[in-house]
């Protein structure tokens, strides 16, 4: 379980603007604006009028008051903020608490590998590995889609997971599924051919798939069991 540092505010998504500004208006009705963390079109989240969640900063230096967590879509609530799963899955393998990835006894955030920083390297006395974590909000029907947008920092991570196999590494991507509502993991292909042809390359060299549903909810989030995936 991942816990949110300061207890999140409530309030009404209004828009989401130069990427990394969300304007917000909270119960009480003050209009505020908020640090949005993902990089992403969010496409299939910004509701208006959709209840989101926000937690305050005490940072005098910062130029947003808050930070966009997640936002309430049906039943559920989806993470937006990509800090999040990271900090998440690097606890939960630290604690063996991920069946398909466990008995690592080195677990590193933000290693360096040829041109890229890895979000993750874990090691033990038979294998090294590098992990790449992916955040993913965008749903259409049943299936839980990546990416949301054209992403050639994607395309290289792939292309530098797939050079870390030939070099003798385990590698791997895990998609960090914020939408339990969907039932399948798949490539966006519409949205960027490039990576979902690349991302199949790269599981036919070794590159191995993670789709990590995660669970948030008003404290924060937790690891909830793989999704199945369709390349």
């Amino acid at each position: 379980m991942y816990k949110y540092p300061e207890k999140p505010v409530k309030g009404k998504f209004i828009r989401r603007y130069k990427r990394f500004l969300t304007d917000v208006e909270l119960d009480d009705g003050q209009i505020v604006t908020a640090h949005c963390t993902n990089t992403g079109s969010l496409a299939s989240c910004l509701i208006p009028g959709a209840e989101v969640l926000l937690t305050p900063s005490n940072n005098p230096h910062r130029k947003t008051r808050f930070t966009w967590e997640s936002i309430r879509i049906g039943d559920i609530w989806v993470g937006v903020n990509t800090s999040v799963p990271n900090k998440l899955i690097y606890n939960a393998l630290k604690e063996n608490l991920i069946p398909e990835l466990t008995g690592f006894h080195t677990v590193k955030p933000e290693v360096k590998f040829q041109q890229s920083r890895f979000d993750l390297y874990l090691e033990n006395e038979r294998e090294k590995m590098f992990a790449e974590i992916k955040n993913v909000t965008y749903r259409e029907g049943d299936f839980a889609l990546f990416p949301d947008a054209p992403t050639q920092r994607g395309l290289k991570h792939l292309k530098e997971l797939v050079s870390a196999v030939e070099q003798g590494y385990r590698a791997a991507i895990i998609f960090a599924i914020a939408r339990p509502d969907a039932r399948i993991f798949a490539p966006a292909a519409h949205v960027h051919p490039d990576y979902a042809l690349m991302l199949k390359q790269a599981v036919d060299t070794g590159v191995e798939i993670y789709p990590l549903i995660i669970h948030y909810s008003e404290e924060g989030a937790r690891v909830a069991g793989m999704m199945q995936y369709e390349l």
